[in-house]
């Protein structure tokens, strides 16, 4: 009862001082209240046209094809001609929701808006859409619907295609954006016979938005250097010429409509967006028509450095770029609306083609929506602010903790110090003495660690899938299986049902479904649907499976690891699928290893560091004696006892938490970081699905993360059998190291800088706050998973 009272109370503290930071950075930065302000003068145009290719890469745009012309001809012609271009700087998260809002809204993402995945509005904001007389929208499911829920009375209006259209298995995502264009010609065509919908389009202060995600979808599907991504950027090119054509021959040429042309984010070489790479940040800006200035030849050197005018073959024309949100206020200039009240963007003035007044009045506007926002803020901070004062004594424990925390902290900003840490790790059994009692054991440790060492110095991003290596890893997986199998013969008996179940784990593992299906997207031929239902079904059964077999530790941890590696496979698609078969064949070492130092420990007057050997007569029970020298073999995780009170706690029982929270920080960081979005391929879930889904695939991507967890955690749990020594007490000692960790980060947390420092401080606490809350939670199921069986069918008996 004691310790269900200390785990339930160690829960609520770590679980408040987890929530107090998102208290304290994660509430919404937004204030309500402003009057809305629009320029008084008449606006230059009736209605704006804005096109977002989602995904577009500034580059990808504007870069020439070899034989000198362009894939985007007819807007290459609008910037030689008719319009001003430039560069869109966006802002970390580069993602769909956030961009889209920074464009419309004028105010980079709330970033209370992460807990919803970017699908709901945490509160209501104002935007462009919102301020207009009417405005019509065709696109994505994920993106329109929160323009329209955020906008007041019944203005806005979606249309949308089916979210399972979204399929990055499809054989041409850009049909999408043609489903788009389709839709708004058939728009305009039964406007001509549609009398009160033709009076509403003729209103002035109307807005056309059309969100075009086929170019995403095969930047994710193919990568942006592919040819469906080059061929539609040339498909939405041809679109907007015909959407252009067409609206001008409805209002008759008046001269009259504004059009913006512009992306969301831009995409990396190896197809994932959310960070901060140049090729996410940079996109493309085009605008022409009513109210914006004609293509102005340079008359001298421009103000840019970073070599994009030469590559592009556009030196000749005036560059003019803006910060995403900027566009926004340019929007609302353009057409009369009130600015957006949450607007921080800065209006364009380069953008515009007006009287010195107008552009006087703009800019005035512009500054009083700010200037009221900031009064709003500074009284809110005047009622809510309290001091927080940092005392010596903080700053003597953070220092205290960069020391005996080194590899582990350092790792969170430097991968490669897992590596140098590993490194050491390595020679633990020669420092030790270990070396000279269990040669081969020892060296097994120094191999095992130097091949997880290699695994922080490959990239995490930009890796092209391998799928051969995943094939690789799941023959690695068997060959070690098998091998374990055949040499356990003599030492433990193993009974027909768990041969069965490890040969069907065995087949499992060795199925060529990634392989299979990244031919099969390949072809363009979809996902295959019994791909998808071994995959499914694997994933499903991988907590199920092991419960099944027998609750003797290798056997027991054997069928755990190939259930797991299963699944990890399915969730690869390069190099990462080496990880789990060379983190396991470490943790095996790690319990044999630990079992030659209890020997050494029980059989020597003097200790492994040459101290006086604390006497284990009195203190040990005869368990542990006889788990010692019987071999672990022989020990069943379910007839695991408490005997805290039989056995103490050693100066190497610390060593062995501390082993252990190095190898959770290595199973975290080992292929990837959970920090940086771009850590992820998204092509890592596609035997599962290819249809669009940010919490399924979200969901896929964090199992894989936990894999390895379990993998360790099931060893830990293994170490503390095998050692006889109590859980509660080896646990105390990681929460304990865990707590300290977390109370570095928490100094650390700064509410200064870039978003990206302050997002990138505030990660940091809360992935260590999470993990020791995760690993308190984890504790209990790997109990489980570990020491209970699940009996199917009982053998039966046959009397003489």
């Amino acid at each position: 009862m004691r310790m269900i009272t200390f785990l339930l109370v160690g829960l609520i503290v770590h679980v408040v001082f987890f929530l107090s930071i998102f208290d304290i950075y994660f509430t919404s930065p937004l204030v309500h209240g402003m009057t809305p302000h629009a320029t008084p003068q008449a606006p230059p145009s009736s209605r704006l046209v804005l096109v977002v290719a989602d995904g577009l890469r500034a580059d990808s745009f504007f870069t020439l094809l070899p034989n000198g012309s362009s894939r985007a001809p007819y807007l290459r012609s609008v910037i030689e001609e008719k319009g001003t271009w430039g560069v869109s700087h966006t802002r970390v998260p580069t993602e769909s929701r956030p961009g889209h809002v920074a464009l419309i809204a004028g105010f980079y993402e709330d970033v209370s808006a992460v807990a919803k995945g970017w699908k709901e509005n945490p509160v209501e904001f104002d935007s462009v859409f919102n301020e207009t007389r009417h405005t019509w929208c065709w696109g994505s499911p994920d993106i329109l619907p929160m323009f329209a829920k955020g906008a007041s009375g019944d203005h806005v209006y979606t249309h949308t295609y089916p979210a399972e259209e979204e399929d990055f298995a499809s054989t041409d995502a850009s049909r999408l954006d043609t489903w788009v264009f389709t839709q708004v010609k058939s728009f305009f065509q039964s406007a001509k016979s549609n009398a009160s919908l033709r009076a509403n389009l003729l209103q002035d202060e109307n807005v056309f938005f059309l969100h075009l995600l086929g170019i995403d979808t095969n930047g994710h599907a193919h990568r942006p250097m592919s040819q469906e991504y080059l061929d539609n950027i040339g498909l939405v090119d041809t679109g907007v010429a015909e959407l252009v054509s067409m609206v001008e021959d409805f209002f008759g040429h008046d001269g009259r409509t504004a059009y913006v042309f512009t992306s969301d984010h831009g995409m990396t070489n190896w197809g994932s967006h959310g960070a901060g790479h140049p090729s996410e940040t940079l996109t493309p800006l085009v605008a022409w028509g009513a109210g914006v200035h004609n293509a102005r030849r340079a008359t001298g050197p421009q103000p840019y450095s970073d070599g994009f005018l030469q590559d592009w073959k556009l030196e000749h024309l005036q560059r003019v770029d803006v910060n995403q949100a900027d566009i926004a206020p340019l929007m609302a200039s353009l057409i009369g609306v009130p600015f957006p009240l949450n607007s921080v963007g800065i209006l364009p003035l380069l953008y515009l083609n007006n009287s010195e007044h107008f552009k006087a009045e703009s800019m005035y506007t512009n500054a009083i929506q700010v200037l009221e926002q900031y009064k709003i803020k500074m009284t809110q901070k005047k009622e809510t602010t309290m001091p927080f004062l940092f005392t010596p004594f903080d700053c003597l424990v953070t220092r205290m903790t960069v020391s005996l925390f080194c590899p582990q902290v350092a790792s969170f900003f430097h991968r490669a110090m897992l590596t140098v840490g590993l490194a050491v790790l390595s020679l633990w059994p020669f420092l030790s003495g270990l070396f000279g009692k269990a040669k081969f054991r020892s060296l097994s440790w120094c191999l095992g660690c130097l091949c997880l060492a290699a695994f922080p110095l490959m990239p995490v991003v930009g890796r092209e899938p391998n799928v051969h290596l995943v094939t690789f890893a799941g023959v690695l997986s068997l060959f070690t299986s098998a091998c374990y199998l055949w040499s356990s013969r003599p030492r433990t008996t193993m009974h027909l049902s768990d041969r069965q179940q490890f040969v069907s784990q065995v087949t499992t593992v060795c199925a060529y479904v990634p392989s299979l299906t990244h031919s099969s997207l390949q072809q363009k031929q979809g996902l295959p649907l019994l791909n998808q239902v071994i995959s499914w079904s694997t994933l499903a059964s991988s907590m199920i499976v092991p419960l099944l077999s027998s609750t003797r530790l290798f056997q027991r941890l054997l069928s755990i690891f190939l259930s797991l590696t299963a699944t990890y496979l399915l969730l690869s698609t390069g190099s990462e699928a080496l990880f789990p078969p060379v983190l396991a064949w470490l943790m095996f070492v790690w319990i044999n290893i630990e079992q030659e130092a209890m020997l050494a420990q029980a059989s020597h007057p003097l200790n492994l560091h040459g101290f006086p050997q604390t006497s284990c007569i009195g203190i040990c029970s005869p368990i542990f004696y006889q788990n010692m020298h019987s071999g672990l073999s022989t020990i069943d995780f379910s007839a695991n006892i408490d005997i805290a009170k039989l056995r103490q706690l050693k100066l190497d029982d610390i060593r062995r938490s501390y082993f252990f929270v190095f190898f959770i920080i290595t199973a975290f960081f080992g292929t990837g970081n959970i920090a940086s979005i771009n850590s992820f391929d998204p092509a890592s879930v596609y035997c599962f699905l290819t249809v669009f889904n940010p919490f399924l695939m979200g969901g896929l991507m964090m199992w894989k993360v936990v894999i390895p967890f379990i993998i360790v955690m099931c060893t830990f749990e293994t170490i503390q059998v095998a050692t006889q020594l109590s859980s509660r007490s080896l646990f105390l000692i990681v929460l304990v190291i865990s707590d300290l960790m977390a109370l570095h980060f928490f100094f650390l947390v700064q509410d200064y800088g870039s978003w990206l420092d302050i997002g990138t401080s505030i990660s940091h606490y809360v992935i260590v706050m999470s993990m020791t809350i995760f690993l308190m939670l984890l504790s209990v199921v790997t109990h489980i998973l570990t020491s209970q069986r699940l009996t199917l069918w009982r053998h039966k008996k046959h009397f003489p």
